[in-house]
């Protein structure tokens, strides 16, 4: 998938966490699926825009713990986003 900006990478994590939120997922469940996806995508994507590149050194620095944390708040700006 190529992502050419921060609005568009913003825009996928938005339609992801919709269909998550259709299925019915507690939040927490989905901020523990958030965080493993994460660490999937740390390992095989470069990526596209300067603010991912952040959130990967971010990532490459966090511990679980903190990772669920990154993961959770990245769900709060994608549904910040979603209710303005």
């Amino acid at each position: 998938m190529q992502i050419n900006t921060w609005q568009e990478w913003l825009d996928t994590l938005g339609d992801a966490l919709n269909k998550a939120e259709e299925m019915k997922m507690p939040k927490k469940l989905i901020s523990k699926s958030a965080a493993q996806v994460g660490d999937f995508l740390f390992d095989l994507i470069d990526p596209d825009v300067p603010e991912n590149r952040l959130l990967k050194n971010m990532w490459s620095l966090a511990d679980s713990k903190e990772k669920e944390a990154l993961a959770g708040l990245m769900i709060k700006l994608v549904d910040q986003k979603s209710t303005h």
